[in-house]
């Protein structure tokens, strides 16, 4: 499994649409994801104090685009997704609070 950290908000327009596209994909060309072992490093970095988030479990073996384990920081590799995520690949979506 995989893991992606989304605003309830863009989750609920996913929902609307029937794709999630974020503004990563658009600036940099892929969905920035996390192993299970790094969403609580990533939340604490990039979400601190946040409680408008919903952590998403991908399953790989259900995404239509190219998922690539490629370094974010030195020596460490993080799973991207280059193209929008397909909700079929969502199993789960869990309400995220991320203290300060």
């Amino acid at each position: 499994m995989i893991y992606h950290i989304a605003t309830r908000a863009d989750w609920d327009v996913s929902l609307a649409t029937g794709i999630y596209i974020t503004d990563s994909l658009h600036q940099e060309g892929f969905i920035h994801c996390s192993t299970q072992e790094q969403v609580e490093g990533t939340a604490a970095r990039f979400f601190a104090g946040r409680d408008d988030l919903v952590l998403l479990q991908i399953d790989p073996a259900r995404l239509s685009v190219e998922l690539r384990y490629e370094e974010g920081e030195p020596g460490i590799l993080f799973p991207h997704l280059y193209g929008p995520l397909d909700l079929d690949a969502v199993i789960a979506a869990h309400p995220l609070q991320v203290g300060s």
